[in-house]
């Protein structure tokens, strides 16, 4: 019995691998985006004043206390087709990202906040004495020590957000898991369903595992 009909072992790899790119592509702009917002989210959450501070602990809360799968089918079904004149290229997709940027911000944020409490206050006073500002004690001082503090959860946060595209699915995206759900389709013997999804787990091991070895090779790296 061929283990892969009605395809061959290639037409099954490259057809996952497909998926696999949109998978990476995913999670790679939400990555990218969510640290940006959740470093802004986690800053305003720990240090700022007033209304900021008030809505981003806000934001945080709401956010972090729903489910993925709850932005991802809502930002499917809301997000307009036109923003103006300009209309929305590939508008499922821009809706996945979307979704994964809101959610992955607050995970984010909330770790910036752990790493930045985790400096004692005395760095404060003692920089504060030196003479220097609140923005320059963070940049120059705080920071530095707490990226040690915040990497090890910040690449779980990444790897989780890789595994999290699966639900992309639901909507229809072409991403790894939607791509093997396609195959299986097709398949008519339970070996060959297990063989299909035994391959599909090894693909998100590989890559995660490569994301963890190569951010553990960086913060081995002496400065």
């Amino acid at each position: 019995m061929n283990l892969f009909s009605p395809y061959t072992l290639p037409e099954v790899l490259i057809f996952l691998l497909k998926g696999l790119r949109m998978t990476l592509f995913i999670a790679g702009i939400s990555i990218g985006l969510s640290f940006v917002f959740g470093a802004i989210l986690g800053i305003g959450r720990q240090m700022g004043k007033g209304i900021f501070h008030k809505i981003c602990a806000l934001y945080i809360e709401c956010v972090r206390n729903m489910p993925l799968l709850l932005y991802i089918l809502a930002f499917r079904f809301t997000m307009p087709t036109y923003i103006g004149n300009y209309k929305i290229q590939n508008k499922p997709v821009a809706s996945a990202i979307l979704a994964m940027t809101v959610f992955t911000s607050a995970m984010v944020a909330e770790i910036i906040r752990g790493g930045l409490n985790s400096i004692p206050k005395g760095q404060w006073e003692a920089a504060a004495s030196q003479g220097f500002t609140r923005s320059q004690t963070l940049i120059h001082i705080i920071l530095p020590q707490a990226v040690r503090n915040i990497l090890v959860p910040m690449v779980g946060q990444f790897v989780t957000c890789i595994k999290d595209t699966s639900f992309c699915a639901v909507v229809g995206i072409g991403e790894l898991m939607m791509n093997t759900t396609i195959i299986m389709g097709k398949f008519k013997f339970a070996d060959q369903v297990i063989v299909l999804y035994a391959i599909t787990a090894f693909i998100y091991y590989l890559i995660n595992i490569l994301l963890m070895h190569v951010s553990q090779r960086l913060f081995k790296k002496p400065c």
